[in-house]
């Protein structure tokens, strides 16, 4: 028989997103968050370069929002755009509140000002951040809130499976606890998603590996609509060294002056784009890998040994140890990098109050959809989506509370599960998936390649949908569940790639080099066969 916990709310993900929700909910509710490793585990904890928010007098909140709007190339949704925008200022005196200790700058009318620094894309200085370990410092400070909180019950290393729900209404989850090997049905009258982005679909990441698309693809099994999944984000610019795995070098780096070389020592972003390094991501990782290619180079160089390494040392001060540890002295010698996938900046169709197609169903964060990224999202605006979008949802289940209440009388059927980890092997088909989606749905695409990829996709989901169902008995393990999801986004994302005919922010098909209309351009939108 399965094992029934009954909550008020259900968090999945542990982040930024879900634990800004946990924060600002009533203490009144019970409160579940789940994490599929330590509870700190989540992309917010390696975030680097800050949070944007226009603090300086020659800043404005409108200017924020032109630089949004040109970043997304045409596909932001300018009132979502003014709503994040506008809201930032409370998001980070809220983290402030919280005891995030952000960097501060020099003296300024007998106060301490913070020091903002500046990112691609962005026209202004306007990144507040904690030295170069924002995302540490904001993450570390929530969950030390988090763990405070006697209505919250924190369930780390359970990992979710699906989504139960009844008549257009999310009930629950099934959750896979990785301690005990068992399954838990989990009930509650308010389920929200904030499990984080699907780089991990790709060869190259900066992502922790939690992030494996598990929210979108268990939202699109439910029947909600998911958008705009061509356009995924490349940093420009990870270590590559045999010894460092997905350590992200800040885009505050070439904010701060950092010229990217080629291996004699060319500077060549000039040849790209007038504002060269500070140039929006997309552009960057597109030259990059296009220098890559046409040289058949392995990476190129970033270069911020100009600065004085006192600057160096005390502006990024974990990069610095880290290429230290690994023989490389940023103060007196360049980085090597390549691109890597970094963002999805498509995700689960969510509304201003991050409600889903379902009812009691919420998704924020990364895995969402709002329309604030467009085509492109600019530097450090994501934490900042995350924050105020928290805030949205916890007051959005505040007053809908009592229209959500769970009818106890709700019955679901226990699933015959058996948790099996070597019945099937995983690491080889994860491994040609990455380097299939890196080679034929990467930073450059064509028809022919996306055609090719969709084909060998369909193999491994039909494939795994076999494995999965088979004998009325559904075998399971974490590893399992996570390549069962990323063939799924990975799948989405191609339909997505494929349907867009032209070329547009992070979605570059050589068959449409050219940009379209903009007014004319529309989202890219799938919907669900039982929509």
């Amino acid at each position: 028989m399965l094992k029934i916990v009954d909550y008020d709310v259900l968090i999945i993900g542990s982040g930024a997103s879900g634990l800004t929700v946990a924060l600002q909910l009533t203490s009144k509710l019970q409160i579940a968050i789940f994490s599929k490793g330590e509870l700190t585990e989540s992309s917010t904890l390696y975030a680097q370069g800050g949070i944007a928010v226009a603090l300086d007098e020659a800043d404005s909140t409108e200017l924020h929002i032109v630089d949004t709007l040109n970043a997304g190339d045409g596909l932001c949704d300018p009132s979502t755009v003014r709503f994040v925008v506008e809201n930032a200022k409370k998001a980070i005196d809220k983290l402030i509140d919280y005891g995030v200790e952000f960097t501060r700058s020099e003296v300024l009318n007998n106060e301490l000002s913070y020091h903002l620094t500046r990112e691609g894309g962005h026209s202004h200085r306007r990144i507040i951040h904690a030295d170069d370990a924002t995302g540490f410092e904001v993450e570390t400070k929530l969950v030390e809130k988090i763990r405070k909180m006697s209505n919250i019950s924190i369930y780390e290393n359970y990992i979710a499976i699906d989504l139960v729900c009844e008549k257009g209404r999310c009930v629950g989850v099934y959750v896979l606890d990785l301690n005990s090997g068992t399954v838990i049905l989990f009930r509650a009258n308010v389920v929200i998603l904030a499990t984080g982005g699907v780089s991990n679909v790709y060869l190259y990441s900066s992502n922790p590996d939690i992030c494996t698309g598990d929210g979108i693809a268990m939202a699109w099994r439910a029947g909600c609509r998911v958008a705009n999944l061509e356009f995924m984000q490349f940093h420009p610019t990870c270590l590559f060294h045999p010894m460092a795995k997905s350590f992200l070098i800040s885009e505050a780096i070439r904010g701060e002056g950092g010229k990217l070389l080629l291996p004699n020592g060319e500077r060549f972003m000039q040849r790209f784009d007038s504002r060269e390094e500070l140039a929006p991501r997309d552009v960057v990782a597109r030259a990059i890998d296009h220098e890559m290619k046409r040289l058949k180079i392995e990476y190129v160089y970033l270069d911020i040994s100009h600065r004085t390494s006192e600057f160096i040392i005390s502006h990024f001060p974990m990069i610095y140890a880290k290429c230290l540890e690994l023989g490389i002295d940023i103060t007196c010698q360049p980085m090597s990098v390549v691109p890597a996938a970094h963002y999805t900046c498509g995700g689960i169709v969510v509304d201003k109050h991050g409600r889903t197609d379902l009812l009691g169903l919420y998704a924020i964060g990364e895995v969402s959809f709002t329309g604030l990224h467009g085509a492109n999202r600019m530097a450090s605006n994501s934490l900042l989506e995350c924050l105020v979008y928290g805030a949205a949802v916890a007051a959005d289940i505040m007053k809908n509370f009592p229209e959500l209440s769970m009818n106890s009388n709700i019955s679901i059927s226990n699933e015959n599960w058996t948790i099996n980890s070597n019945k099937y092997k995983f690491s080889h088909k994860l491994n040609d998936l990455r380097r299939l989606m890196w080679d034929y749905v990467g930073i450059v695409r064509s028809n022919k390649w996306l055609e090719q990829a969709q084909h060998h996709v369909d193999v491994l989901n039909t494939e795994m949908l076999t494995y999965y169902k088979g004998s009325n008995i559904f075998y399971i393990s974490s590893d399992f569940l996570e390549l069962r999801n990323l063939i799924l986004v990975a799948d989405l994302i191609i339909r997505s790639a494929i349907a867009r005919h032209e070329s547009r922010g992070l979605h570059y098909n050589t068959d449409y080099p050219h940009i379209g209309n903009k007014i004319l351009s529309k989202n890219t939108i799938l919907f669900p066969k039982n929509y």
